[in-house]
């Protein structure tokens, strides 16, 4: 019996130090931790806080170039088309240049700075008085909702909240991600595009809620 009281002793006396050496060796790594990570605040502390400084400084600027990017937009600026072509009325910033074409296209075109004239160019803003049935616009661009590229929900502007057409959202045509508004005008159709992604939110806060026409 003695013998086995003695083995017993001796298990828990090992277990109780491997338990010891654990916590130790397990102590002595967070100490060491502990001791480099304050070194290294230490010893970079200026740095850090200049870098730190650095960013705050440049997200500063970029808020206020951002800021003074918006103030710019306005006043806004509009144009006005021909009464039998429903006196389509478009507003937008005044940052943007125009350009229009009442001929036999009736397109108007509206672009940051500058307006290029290329043929595969996109644009923030292109509407287009189309002279075709509203179902048959429509038709043209079914395909791509079919196809998963876009989607499309029933739309009024908020100033002519009698008209009630579809919008696009996704990519309208291909390789020309965006939005597209289309609405019935008597025998024609309006087609409102926003042809460039990053002018998605101007085509939204300002040239949706003010573009008006006469149905």
């Amino acid at each position: 019996m003695k013998i086995r009281n003695e083995r017993g002793e001796a298990s828990a006396l090992l277990v109780s130090f491997i338990a010891l050496a654990i916590l130790f060796v397990v102590t002595a790594s967070f100490a060491a931790w502990a001791f480099v990570s304050r070194q290294d605040y230490k010893n970079n502390s200026d740095q850090k806080v200049a870098a730190a400084v650095e960013v705050a400084k440049k997200n500063t600027a970029a808020q206020k170039d951002n800021e003074y990017l918006e103030k710019e937009k306005y006043p806004l600026k509009s144009y006005t088309g021909p009464g039998d072509l429903g006196a389509l009325r478009i507003v937008y910033p005044k940052t943007w240049s125009a350009y229009i074409n009442t001929g036999t296209e009736n397109q108007f075109i509206f672009n940051p700075d500058i307006v290029n004239a290329a043929s595969e160019a996109l644009y923030a803003l292109k509407v287009s008085i189309v002279p075709q049935s509203y179902n048959n616009s429509v038709q043209q661009f079914e395909g791509r909702v079919q196809a998963g590229a876009a989607s499309a929900k029933a739309y009024s502007l908020p100033k002519v909240p009698s008209v009630v057409g579809l919008r696009f959202d996704g990519e309208i045509e291909p390789g020309k991600p965006g939005a597209l508004v289309i609405l019935p005008l008597r025998d024609k159709t309006i087609e409102i595009f926003c042809e460039v992604p990053d002018n998605l939110s101007d085509f939204n806060k300002i040239v949706l809620p003010n573009i008006s026409f006469n149905p």
